[in-house]
């Protein structure tokens, strides 16, 4: 198998790259693409050394089994022809084509079929939020039909990218040394020490670009009437997302029910036991694959009403974990 990986200097790139040599994906050949500033860079990959190239449109990507992209919606949109003209699958993580009719849009532990045959050789990786929401709703989902879902995210620096990481470890470095922050780029606002109630673009609804994917890519991917409600915030944490999630089923389902569903999902891992203080928190859910899940109780203000706590990390299972299980399951489905 011939596998490409287009912007592989990112934090999703890298990832992306760690993740294949973890799951030891079959790998014959490993294509690594990149921007001008990239390009000439050397990875190693299994003790192998692979150099940059720069990302043009020409037959570069002849020979290619599956193409994993993370440079962006503009460059997806740009280069997807040119990536998939010769039977590539190309696996976005960018917004580029989400809601497009014809480009599935995949959580394995969801929707894996949907993945197999795509129409423009094109699959789409959902936003990180919705990712992580979506595997802790699907095994509830089998209890009773979800009807309505109000979350609210706290979203970490990575949720933006490297060069966000580094400039909230740069503000916190000029709050200890000049007691104030001058570098102010990547977010609208200073972000240490703060939070900020606005994550993508305003629409004209005053609710943000990543609040409508909540909405409208849940429906895509659990094939439903669902409706979310969703207010997202940058918070100062480096690493993980984690959100607050108020759900109301049809039917009245107990605790104990929803607690078991999520210990046996695929994905989840149930951490609750709050009067011993034990809940998932960002911290540990760095680096690690599942989405932890915990204070689950009984919503006071819904008959059918369920809430409860979750937290992933969003650079993995939000992303590159998740592109590359779509890849695992189309090369044994193909094989």
């Amino acid at each position: 198998m011939r596998v490409a990986i287009v912007g592989i200097s990112g934090a999703v790139g890298q990832e992306l790259l760690r993740i294949l040599c973890e799951r030891n994906f079959p790998i014959d050949d490993l294509v690594l693409f990149g921007s001008a500033r990239s390009a000439g860079r050397k990875y190693n990959f299994k003790g192998k050394d692979y150099e940059v190239r720069l990302l043009q449109h020409n037959d570069d990507f002849k020979g290619v089994d599956i193409a994993f992209t993370s440079a962006g919606a503009g460059t997806s949109k740009e280069f997807a022809d040119t990536i998939t003209k010769y039977g590539a699958v190309m696996i976005d993580n960018s917004s580029a084509f989400r809601m497009d009719a014809d480009v599935p849009l995949v959580v394995p532990e969801i929707n894996p079929e949907d993945a197999l045959a795509p129409p423009r050789g094109i699959i789409a990786n959902p936003n990180c939020t919705t990712i992580m929401m979506v595997v802790v709703l699907n095994p509830i989902e089998q209890l009773s039909h979800i009807r309505r879902v109000h979350v609210a995210s706290y979203q970490s620096a990575s949720g933006a990218g490297a060069a966000a990481m580094a400039e909230l470890e740069q503000q916190y470095r000029e709050m200890m040394i000049e007691g104030k922050v001058s570098t102010i780029d990547k977010f609208p606002h200073q972000l240490a020490y703060n939070v900020i109630p606005q994550i993508d673009r305003m629409t004209e609804t005053d609710y943000t670009k990543e609040e409508m994917k909540m909405y409208h890519e849940t429906r895509k991917i659990m094939h439903s009437d669902i409706r979310t409600s969703a207010t997202c915030v940058r918070v100062s944490s480096l690493r993980s997302h984690s959100e607050s999630v108020w759900l109301e089923t049809e039917s009245p389902l107990t605790v104990e029910e929803v607690r078991a569903a999520i210990a046996s999902a695929p994905g989840c891992r149930l951490k609750d036991n709050p009067q011993r203080y034990i809940y998932p928190m960002p911290l540990e859910s760095a680096g690690k694959d599942d989405i932890f899940v915990g204070r689950i109780r009984k919503d006071l203000a819904a008959d059918n009403g369920i809430t409860l706590w979750l937290t992933g990390d969003q650079i993995r299972k939000g992303a590159a974990l998740n592109a590359v299980q779509i890849a695992e399951y189309l090369n044994v489905k193909n094989n």
